[in-house]
């Protein structure tokens, strides 16, 4: 016997992982130089030299130090590190009972929908453009994920449409500062704005709804500040991942934060580690445990992410396209030059260009353009985007 619901997510594949498999076949049959592969969030930056030489010096430990079980919330060391590290930064006071280590941002994610909700008793609401795979995440919990469309011009939460969708099923709402697709990074009086909503409409149905904050791009910015969000609203569960900031994306390190602000503190966290431990996501790899305790305070290599998006940000302009300045991350949410953005990819597709388009994230019209590539695969597309553009004079 075979799983229906499982058969389905297992066949209906990730768009992007789709056109990123198309890629590699290109690539192939074309040469790297010809194919323009804008699907993935893979950075291109190189992980720090720190990475490196914490790796050497672990493979000097005993190999039961090195490779053995951890605890399945995390050695004590290693959560100590990323508490101190958030004291440090945000002026908080946290410890290591705060924090819960994972194979990455989707186990985190995986697990805090389980704990936060009820199967078929619950609805979390996301705000489109968002991450496809929130909705797998949240379905698999046996919620229903709600799609809230963000403001159309700014892209900024729109809080009074995601105050209109609260009900009393609504058991948590999800925000992606700096946001996968467009790179807006929200600030901090949406999110006070957005708070207040969150307090009203617990008062109004009686009930508990959680900001969870998913914050794999909070190191790559561009000039601005990214609010911490649990110094604005209690009720608040941050996850994280070194995948982007320490170019880390095939070691899957991350984290579940639970701040001793939250209500219910030691409740969430106790359902956080038993979703985990249902899902087998029980612990995190060993080695990046402990490069976590030496890098936790190594900064992001956002100086070459920033040249590409200067590089795209002006040929596109300078081609006729139209798109959301990014705050943050490394992509670029370019409209589309007609209102079908799959249409739209399939003439990219024939010149080699290879962006995803809209209908993955929850909305309509635009693509996604990641610059997290080679700086001459940006300069060398060019053409192609201009060839693209002329198409619909």
């Amino acid at each position: 016997m075979i799983n229906a619901e499982m058969f389905g997510y297992g066949s209906e594949k990730s768009s992007i992982r789709e056109i990123a498999a198309y890629a590699a076949g290109r690539k192939a049959a074309l040469g790297a130089d010809k194919v323009f592969d804008f699907s993935l969030g893979n950075p291109s930056a190189p992980a720090p030299d720190e990475v490196r030489a914490s790796i050497e010096r672990a493979l000097t430990l005993p190999s039961m130090a090195l490779h053995g079980y951890t605890p399945a919330i995390g050695l004590p060391e290693a959560r100590q590190a990323v508490a101190a590290s958030l004291n440090r930064r945000y002026g908080v006071d946290y410890s290591a009972a705060d924090l819960f280590l994972t194979a990455g941002a989707a186990p985190a994610l995986a697990a805090t929908f389980r704990a936060l909700t009820e199967p078929g008793q619950s609805e979390i609401i996301v705000i489109a453009p968002y991450f496809p795979e929130y909705k797998l995440w949240i379905e698999a919990a046996g919620a229903r994920c709600v799609e809230v469309l963000a403001d159309e011009e700014t892209f900024d939460i729109d809080v009074d449409a995601v105050a209109a969708a609260i009900t009393a099923k609504t058991a948590a709402i999800v925000v992606d500062s700096p946001n996968n697709p467009t790179g807006k990074v929200y600030p901090e009086a949406t999110l006070r704005a957005l708070g207040r909503a969150l307090d009203e409409a617990e008062r109004r149905f009686d009930t508990k709804i959680t900001l969870v904050s998913d914050e794999p791009y909070r190191e790559i910015t561009y000039g601005c500040v990214v609010p911490w969000i649990p110094s604005i609203h209690d009720r608040t569960v941050v996850t994280y991942s070194y995948s982007k900031a320490l170019s880390l994306p095939g070691e899957r390190i991350g984290w579940v934060c639970v701040p001793p602000t939250h209500p219910e503190h030691d409740e969430v966290y106790a359902a956080v580690a038993g979703a985990s431990r249902i899902l087998g996501h029980v612990c995190a790899p060993s080695l990046f445990q402990r490069v976590l305790i030496d890098c936790v305070d190594v900064p992001a290599d956002v100086e070459a992410y920033a040249e590409n998006r200067e590089a795209l940000t002006r040929g596109l302009s300078e081609a006729g396209y139209s798109y959301v300045e990014p705050d943050g991350a490394f992509y670029l949410w370019v409209r589309a030059l007609e209102p079908d953005a799959n249409a739209f990819f399939e003439r990219a597709k024939a010149l080699e260009l290879l962006p995803v388009p809209s209908h993955s994230f929850g909305c309509k019209g635009w693509v996604r353009v990641g610059y997290c590539v080679p700086y001459s695969t940006i300069v060398d597309s060019m053409p192609a985007w201009r060839k693209l553009a002329e198409s619909y004079a």
